[in-house]
């Protein structure tokens, strides 16, 4: 079994092996962050009015579909249950 030194190798930098994930060295501080913010949201496509509308309409309508859909198989598996186990209902 041989024994490696590690004195070659400095302890603040990552390591530079399988796996590891680099990390920028940014010195432009809180200011800088909140300019790179600003110019990368100037870049986003926002949607409409009428179309951010329409899509809460169609999230709003399926999560009732499921509530409706989730309550009826609730109802359904309760009565199975109920005729498996008491006989009757």
């Amino acid at each position: 079994m041989a024994v490696t030194s590690m004195s070659n190798t400095n302890q603040s930098e990552p390591s530079k092996g399988r796996g590891s994930v680099p990390v920028p060295k940014s010195k432009r501080g809180v200011k800088g962050f909140f300019n790179e913010v600003n110019r990368e949201m100037k870049k986003v496509s926002w949607p409409t009015r009428i179309e951010t509308n329409r899509l809460t309409a169609v999230v709003l309508t399926v999560c009732a579909g499921l509530v409706v859909l989730f309550t009826a198989l609730s109802y359904v598996f309760d009565t199975v249950v109920t005729i498996l186990t008491k006989g009757t209902h």
